[in-house]
């Protein structure tokens, strides 16, 4: 067992790192299109994972073709892939990247963000638009100013010929088979709408089939005890602490920041009251997710992480998706 703790660390990465690191996390580096396992019960689901297959495979036929011929595509087309938390969006996305052509981008919405702020806006599309296909995982519609600048940035990676793959998640319960999220993307998008294709993937969360809720929570000297016993490199951290260090550290820094862990032990896990904290946790989660970071803790249960109010407000989506994957990620069901 080795033992670390996240607040001792404050890495940095350079510009050039950030576009390198936009592929596939960890946790799906050897899916593919076989390997995606549709719910037998949910055709729409075995019809998108075709649907994208072909789409990626004319892509990539396309793309051989140009370079003979000298000729450039007419209109550059994109797929969306509609749908609500724990379907296979993300495999479905990731296997996209592995059959594709290369270069190839793979990343969060906030991780394109990020890209953006870290390049300058010209640099970051003039970089992305070297690739053959460019997938936007998560698209978030709750920050209209990063809505309307990654809007922008698809438009100017079409015009230069590249083909988009994005993912959203639908509210479970609210939106039915998704059409309001397909909407208000296509909305949100404005003149790139009528350049994608709305794939519907119907379904029940994977992560959630039998298992509702995340574990208990243990006593501070059983997690201890559970730190000394784990095999692999283990971070422990008093929660307040690691709240107060987040902010020192830029998310697009959280793959770094995990480096090498297997697990984190938090010490007296309790309900944040901040939404500036909340927010930075939840892109904390996500870079976890990616790794498939297992999550022991003392305190509160995990799904009292966040107030009732986040829960109803602006960013709900962002809290429900977090509570599904720290779920995932404290039962070890996170594959």
């Amino acid at each position: 067992m080795t033992s670390v703790h996240l607040v001792d660390r404050s890495p940095s990465i350079s510009p050039d790192e950030l576009i390198a690191q936009l592929v596939p996390p960890p946790h799906f580096q050897d899916v593919s299109f076989e390997s995606y396992k549709p719910d037998p019960t949910q055709p729409s689901q075995g019809k998108a994972r075709d649907a994208l297959r072909e789409f990626t495979d004319k892509s990539t036929k396309k793309s051989f073709f140009k370079k003979m011929l000298g000729k450039s595509e007419s209109s550059a087309r994109g797929l969306y892939l509609d749908g609500g938390y724990g379907v296979g969006k993300t495999h479905l996305l990731a296997s996209a990247w592995h059959r594709s052509e290369k270069p190839a981008a793979f990343g969060t919405f906030v991780e394109y963000t990020n890209l953006i702020g870290a390049l300058g806006f010209k640099q970051a599309a003039a970089d992305l638009s070297q690739s053959k296909l460019v997938c936007v995982d998560e698209f978030e519609l709750d920050d209209p100013g990063d809505t309307v600048m990654m809007s922008r940035l698809m438009r100017e990676l079409t015009d230069a010929g590249v083909k988009i793959v994005a993912t959203s998640n639908t509210l479970p319960g609210a939106l039915g088979q998704g059409r309001f999220a397909a909407q208000d993307f296509l909305r949100e998008i404005q003149a790139l709408a009528d350049q994608f294709e709305v794939l519907s993937i119907d379904g029940d969360d994977y992560r959630h089939r039998g298992i509702p809720n995340p574990p208990e929570p243990v006593s501070n000297d059983e997690l201890q005890a559970v730190a000394e016993r784990f095999e692999g490199t283990i971070a422990c951290d008093e929660f307040d602490q690691l709240m107060e260090h987040l902010p020192r550290v830029h998310p697009s820094r959280y793959r770094l920041l995990l480096d090498d862990i297997d697990a984190v032990a938090w010490q007296d896990v309790h309900t944040i009251e901040n939404e500036n904290v909340a927010l930075r946790f939840v892109a904390l989660v996500d870079r976890m997710y990616d790794r498939g970071v297992a999550i022991h803790n003392s305190g509160v249960r995990l799904d009292k992480i966040f107030t009732e109010d986040m829960l109803g407000g602006g960013y709900r989506k962002k809290y429900m998706r977090c509570l599904s994957r720290l779920t995932a990620l404290a039962t070890g069901e996170e594959r």
